[in-house]
């Protein structure tokens, strides 16, 4: 289930809400900008209490694309698409892939302005059922030729990023001996858990689903019970699960000197960005840190590098997150602000038709 949250101000362009002709379930598609190319995000499939919460978290998510693709210095706009559970609803084969067919259908309806692919709920195999529909789709499976899972690419930029961090807080990005708690240990969380373990970080973690225990002990790490984990001491909090995390009685108890991490929307309210900074506490937005999936599908998608190359940009995530954060120290204003402005000045250069690079 997600936090409830209000419906956020209504800025895009497009939006399509639809109750799938085969699946029955309510699918919405949030197209927020296409001033820097066609939107590029993933699609998302969720339990929410009521289809508001969906379409609410498909608007913020949108918005966020926008910032996170251009911040990356993409060219590429913003949006997002959920289908949305009710709580409890468990789909079969069959109903899962008449969902996915019924999202194909919803992307292809806005011709090309975006593209989709896999995210929190939503699999490469369920992007191949999407591309029985639409040609708008990315991320398909390696087997069929695809860039496959960006869910190693993504957890490779939060790596970077996190090093950054540790730079500001620790002194240095050395991992070793740094005390790191991971909320969330899905496909990106999980797999920054195994690199950080053997970097030699000492991990807490914790996950709404209590089969991650096994996992967590396997690394040697410290699990503890969810709703729990920000009242751990330390070095940096790595929010990795579902977003609106960071409410403020989360904020005002939380025990670490930074927040770097992959989950879209951490902060329940926006003022949260000022609430941390007055507890001196930094934070990473989480739009830079978490963007080396979608470079990777983006520029996979219209072959701009070898893989290499498209991996290396990837790690200079970490260089992103250094300007924004001794841009942020110089000016007296927050991380998420710094990186607000970075993502607006190459909105305004799109719109104006030049072109500038973080």
């Amino acid at each position: 289930m997600t936090h409830t949250l209000p419906l956020p101000d209504f800025t895009h362009e497009r939006v399509e809400v639809i109750t799938g002709r085969r699946s029955g379930l309510f699918i919405a598609v949030a197209l927020h900008s296409s001033v820097l190319g066609s939107a590029l995000g993933g699609a998302r499939l969720w339990t929410y209490p009521h289809w508001s919460d969906a379409l609410g978290d498909a608007l913020r998510l949108s918005a966020a694309m926008t910032l996170k693709n251009a911040t990356a210095g993409l060219d590429a706009g913003g949006g997002k698409s959920v289908i949305g559970l009710a709580e409890g609803q468990v789909l079969d084969a069959e109903q899962r892939r008449a969902a996915f067919l019924d999202l194909g259908d919803a992307v292809e309806s806005l011709g090309g302005l975006y593209r989709t692919a896999e995210d929190v709920g939503s699999t490469t195999e369920d992007m191949l059922v999407v591309s029985e529909r639409t040609a708008h789709v990315v991320g398909l499976p390696d087997a069929v030729g695809g860039s496959g899972e960006p869910a190693g690419p993504t957890s490779l930029g939060v790596f970077s990023s996190l090093r950054a961090v540790l730079e500001h807080v620790a002194g240095s990005g050395q991992v070793a001996g740094r005390r790191i708690t991971i909320s969330g240990l899905g496909q990106v969380g999980g797999r920054l858990a195994s690199r950080l373990a053997q970097e030699g970080a000492v991990l807490t973690v914790t996950d709404v689903f209590a089969g991650k225990r096994a996992f967590a002990e396997s690394l040697g790490a410290t699990w503890v019970e969810p709703g729990t984990e920000h009242r751990v001491l330390a070095d940096v909090f790595v929010p990795a699960g579902i977003g609106g995390l960071l409410t403020d009685a989360v904020i005002d108890e939380l025990d670490a000197a930074a927040v770097c991490g992959p989950a879209n929307n951490p902060l329940a309210e926006h003022s949260g960005a000022e609430r941390l900074a007055a507890r001196g506490v930094l934070y990473a937005p989480d739009f830079v840190v978490n963007a080396g999936g979608v470079i990777y599908l983006d520029l996979e998608a219209k072959h701009l590098g070898t893989r290499e190359e498209i991996m290396d940009r990837v790690s200079g995530i970490g260089d992103t997150v250094r300007r924004i954060l001794d841009d942020a120290a110089t000016r007296g204003i927050t991380p998420l602000a710094a990186a607000e402005e970075l993502a607006a000045a190459r909105l305004r250069a799109g719109a104006a038709g030049a072109s500038v690079r973080p």
